[in-house]
């Protein structure tokens, strides 16, 4: 444990030849290119408005770390200079500035935080020539709501200078206690806390005997965060031999990787699963750990049919051994767990994209389960998407029931029915092409009705709206939705989390009971949908992509 006397800082006021006019935060923060962020002002413009935006700065306590990428240690040095200008009282970095977001939401909670700020840009590539992101989360350790977000895009708009200290570097590399003036940094373990907490959610022997015997695995962490947080776990207490952890260092540039855990930027993973005989199991997190892919042998997981089964098998683990209090899926995702919640006779809610919308429903107790179609699960142990901890609970699962991945996949179909589901992505597509796709069809909507889409009849067409059953706020034009009348259905949304122009997400869903064919490949059997939307949204023609960037 290191110890540094308090330094006696400076104090500036700089001043903004004009403000910044494009710093609107996303879903997830505001996320632009490494470039941009490294733009005179930019960082410190943004972090001037969330100080000034967020409740308790003034003799508070902040969390702070980031997924490592590229410009994530100069912006540390900048918030805790930003931070002792505005007198928070504490801020906790994790060493090396390393810190994946569910671990930081445990942090928050734990440290009974004004809340954090998560450097990342989650799932984008890294680098200089890659993007940075920031994210502000709250004191109940989630995203931040819109009506913050807003303030601080708000704040932007109108800013004329920031305050900030001059004071030496803080040194990370070690657990210790520093000063900047009379604000402390505590620099601690990133890893350990949440390692804890996973060691009171799962029983870690009764895995640690599965692992240890004829069990190989492979996890992918992707050059990104969690390669230190699944090293300790699964070889350091679990028992996986050395190796087992793949790409486990983080890196600035993810290894000059896209550290998104899909069968196209995970595909050495995949083809080592679903191709060789080698492995069991195997999974992979994104930059900065919150999303998960899961494989077993000749067996991928769709992230809707794995929310469904961690509920279908929720008491094996211990946290959850008396049951849940209810679910949630955002509305792209498959309506696999909504079979699930009926037979348990247990709620579940349909919300938004955004893991925002979860936390109103977790702290009020309506649920515990909640999950995405893009690759991320999570619970009521932390109120982010946690991606480790989905892989410890599908390794519970198996370590209980001692079956293959796809043995346990083949019973839940044949138990509940199969719900053949598949995004695809078509990236980049210049914002105006996409954005004409995208109001044309919304326009065409209402003409829809009745009318025949492969094969069958349109039984409703809208743009999601949700209204919260907590506050009662109402979040509307969240994605286009075709509804057929077997409960098939398309959903047609553009994605805020890209930085190169516009990314255009086609959710296609098919739902067969128990009595039909449930081992078929869900692009075939989704093809006439497929051909559907291709045409009623000339995709094709309005993108120039004769197919998608990206199928899941």
């Amino acid at each position: 444990m290191t110890r540094s006397a308090p330094a006696e800082p400076t104090q500036r006021q700089v001043r903004l030849d004009s403000p910044f006019t494009d710093q609107k935060p996303g879903t997830s923060g505001l996320r632009k290119s490494s470039k941009q962020f490294e733009e005179p002002h930019y960082l410190e413009s943004f972090i001037e408005a969330v100080f000034r935006i967020l409740p308790g700065v003034q003799g508070g306590t902040l969390v702070l770390g980031g997924d490592g990428r590229y410009g994530n240690r100069r912006a540390i040095d900048v918030i805790l200079r930003m931070g002792a200008a505005h007198g928070l009282a504490k801020v906790v970095v994790a060493t090396d500035g390393v810190l994946s977001t569910p671990a930081a939401s445990n942090l928050i909670r734990k440290r009974q935080a004004i809340g954090g700020i998560i450097l990342s840009a989650s799932h984008n590539p890294g680098g200089p020539d890659g993007d940075f992101g920031v994210k502000v989360n709250g004191a109940n350790g989630g995203p931040t709501p819109a009506s913050f977000t807003d303030a601080v895009y708000e704040c932007t708009t109108t800013l004329d200078r920031y305050s900030i200290v001059e004071a030496a570097a803080i040194p990370l590399e070690t657990p210790g206690t520093h000063s900047i003036g009379a604000m402390q940094v505590e620099v601690i373990d990133g890893v350990e806390d949440f390692v804890a907490l996973m060691q009171q959610l799962f029983d870690f022997d009764r895995i640690s005997d599965l692992i240890r015997g004829d069990f190989p695995l492979a996890f992918d962490a992707m050059h990104a965060v969690t390669g230190p947080y699944a090293k300790r776990v699964l070889e350091g207490l679990l028992g996986a031999p050395a190796g087992s952890v793949r790409n486990g260092v983080p890196l600035e540039d993810f290894g000059n990787g896209h550290p998104d855990p899909n069968l196209t930027y995970a595909h050495d993973l995949a083809d080592l699963l679903l191709q060789g005989d080698s492995y069991r199991f195997g999974a992979a997190c994104d930059g900065d750990g919150d999303r998960n892919m899961i494989l077993g042998h000749h067996c991928f997981v769709n992230p809707s049919d794995s929310l469904a089964v961690l509920t279908a098998n929720a008491t094996v683990a211990p946290a959850y051994a008396g049951g849940l209090s209810g679910v949630a899926r955002s509305m792209p995702t498959s309506a696999a767990v909504d079979v699930v919640a009926k037979e348990l006779g247990i709620n579940c809610y349909e919300t938004p994209t955004g893991w925002k919308f979860f936390g109103n429903l977790l702290d009020a107790g309506q649920i515990t389960l909640c999950g995405e179609e893009s690759f991320g699960t999570g619970s009521n142990h932390v109120r982010e998407k946690d991606g480790l901890w989905a892989v410890l609970f599908w390794l519970q699962i198996l370590a209980e029931r001692r079956c293959s991945v796809a043995e346990i996949m083949g019973q839940h179909w044949a138990r509940f029915g199969r719900h053949y589901y598949s995004r695809h992505d078509y990236e980049a597509v210049a914002s105006d092409a996409a954005h004409g796709l995208y109001d044309r069809l919304e326009g065409m909507l209402p003409g829809l009705i009745g009318q025949s889409f492969a094969g069958r009849s349109v039984s409703g067409a809208d743009n999601f709206s949700y209204t919260d059953p907590i506050d009662q706020s109402v979040t509307s034009g969240q994605g286009l939705r075709i509804l057929l009348d077997d409960g098939s259905r398309v959903v047609v949304r553009l994605s805020g989390t890209g930085t190169k122009g516009a990314t255009i997400r086609v959710y296609l869903e098919s739902y067969v009971p128990t009595s039909g064919d449930l081992n078929q490949d869900p692009q075939i059997a989704l093809a006439d949908m497929i051909q559907g939307i291709n045409a009623l949204a000339e995709i094709q023609q309005r993108t120039g992509m004769d197919t998608p960037t990206v199928i899941t």
